[in-house]
């Protein structure tokens, strides 16, 4: 089996599929998968023995602590299995994509991942693909594959956090508000409003500009754990898509494993 891993800010994301490359499995169908906030990671170990994992590929945005906490599971989980662990990074080219920034490694390796996954699901279409979490990321690929930029900003809970103590859990906040009316008429609906009013200007502002660029209708993606609360409020067409970073790394080890077995 491979064994893909997201380790985020906030919480760790992975999946299961099948390792060869004549059973690759469709992307985002898994074997198996969960998810684990940071301090629960140990409890991944049990989840992971037993498994016949051959091949492991991580996308860790969360630093050095993480990457090592992530070693110690795993060698809970395998023993003295002796499994190759592979640190995904961002590249000038991978998976498909080219990478337009100007230096192709300070790309955080998710955005990288995301945008692998959103190309290979949506081939030959301009994107914009908006990562709503911790931070909201909003990138923009060209049809071709090239990943052109984007655009960070604080995430929902970020935002509500900055404004008013005790807020911070904004989609608890969120799920219980009618932000329909942009002018709230009290100051916890007020900033949740505020919050999903910026979060949505700034993916309008990415498809715009894009449109304009590509000269034709861009394919708009959604993903993250705040996705589901701007989506309602977000006028121009998309798709919610989950575990977009997990895909791209899907993506890139089925890549790899072809490009390898064609140079042997």
């Amino acid at each position: 089996m491979l064994l893909l891993i997201d380790a985020g800010n906030t919480r760790v994301k992975w999946a299961l599929v099948p390792s060869g490359e004549h059973d690759p499995g469709e992307l985002g169908h898994w074997t198996a998968c969960g998810m684990a906030e940071h301090a629960q990671l140990l409890g991944l170990a049990e989840a992971w023995r037993g498994q016949h994992i051959v091949r492991v590929l991580i996308s860790n945005v969360a630093g050095q602590a993480m990457r090592d906490a992530l070693e110690q599971v795993l060698l809970r989980a395998l023993g003295m299995q002796p499994v190759p662990l592979e640190w995904f990074c961002s590249a000038a080219t991978l998976g498909g994509v080219r990478n337009n920034y100007r230096n192709p490694t300070q790309l955080g390796c998710d955005r990288f991942a995301s945008a692998i996954g959103a190309h290979a699901l949506f081939p030959d279409q301009p994107l914009i693909v908006a990562t709503c979490g911790t931070a909201t990321t909003i990138d923009a690929i060209a049809a071709d594959g090239v990943f052109l930029g984007g655009m960070i900003l604080p995430g929902l809970g970020l935002m509500a956090s900055s404004l008013a103590k005790n807020t911070a859990q904004l989609p608890q906040v969120a799920q219980d508000l009618d932000v329909s009316d942009p002018f709230a008429d009290n100051t916890d609906a007020a900033i949740a409003s505020g919050c999903i009013a910026a979060q949505v200007g700034a993916i309008e502002r990415a498809l715009a500009a894009h449109t304009h660029r590509s000269g034709r209708q861009v394919q708009c993606i959604l993903s993250g754990g705040a996705a589901a609360l701007i989506a309602p409020h977000l006028p121009a067409p998309h798709r919610k898509v989950d575990n977009l970073v997990l895909i791209g790394l899907h993506h890139v080890a089925i890549s790899t494993a072809r490009h390898n077995n064609t140079s042997c």
